[in-house]
């Protein structure tokens, strides 16, 4: 599977205090102690004249006290069944993070030349992933970064062979140029030791680009090579 990256973990939200609620259930409860307190005294003062009036009293304050102790997680359990408290809002400059679109196989598949060429380069990136992943690939993950050290894509080809691919969402007048390719070439095989290395763009190359790639066993992947390969009219990478 293709691993995710670049994404952020859910923001975390924290219960608001509330003063006002802590000072009506201490008030509340200091009431019900004073009460029951009061109540008590008066039944052990006239319990000598009056022992069954007493056991009475006696009866009906504990009956209070367990009514009232019960009476809280009853609260709750009827707030919960009504659809609970309303949701705490997310606090001020928090990211909520929503699950991103994925694209399968298919809509890949579907993509043409302007639709590869309208893309940012992460979302170019995650697109030859997938069409690694379409073809057959394991373990295929996105690397691309400011450390990548050259290399977007790395997955396993069907055969075995360790790929390695580097991505250039470039517009059709931006070549990529000989340079760009000896960065890679310095990097593909000796760092991730790539058994077949790629460049993938959405552009074409120049002609001192293709003569460095074909001297260092590099595959240049242009724009056409790249829809036919979507399209599943042309080799992938490791299939040349």
């Amino acid at each position: 599977m293709v691993t995710p990256i670049r994404r952020s973990g859910p923001p975390t939200t924290r219960k608001t205090f509330s003063l006002r609620k802590l000072s009506a259930s201490f008030g509340v409860v200091v009431i019900g102690v004073v009460g029951v307190g009061l109540t008590l005294k008066k039944a052990v003062e006239g319990a000598s004249a009056h022992p069954v009036s007493s056991v009475i009293v006696g009866v009906v304050v504990l009956a209070a006290v367990v009514a009232f102790l019960r009476w809280g997680p009853r609260r709750r359990a009827a707030r919960t069944a009504l659809g609970g408290p309303d949701p705490v809002a997310p606090e001020a400059g928090a990211v909520e993070c929503l699950p991103e679109p994925d694209a399968g196989a298919d809509d890949v598949a579907a993509m043409d030349a302007d639709d590869f060429a309208a893309m940012d380069a992460d979302a170019f990136e995650d697109a030859v992933a997938r069409l690694c992943e379409r073809d057959g690939c394991l373990d295929v993950r996105v690397v691309g970064g400011a450390n990548d050290l050259g290399a977007d894509v790395v997955a396993v080809a069907p055969d075995g062979r360790t790929v390695v691919l580097q991505c250039k969402r470039y517009g059709e007048t931006n070549k990529v140029g000989s340079q760009e390719l000896q960065r890679f070439g310095g990097t593909c095989f000796a760092v991730h030791e790539a058994e077949v290395a790629a460049v993938v763009t959405t552009s074409d190359f120049t002609d001192p680009a293709v003569e460095y790639a074909d001297r260092c066993g590099i595959l240049c992947f242009d724009h056409p090579a790249l829809c036919d390969w979507a399209a599943g009219t042309g080799p992938a990478p490791w299939e040349q």
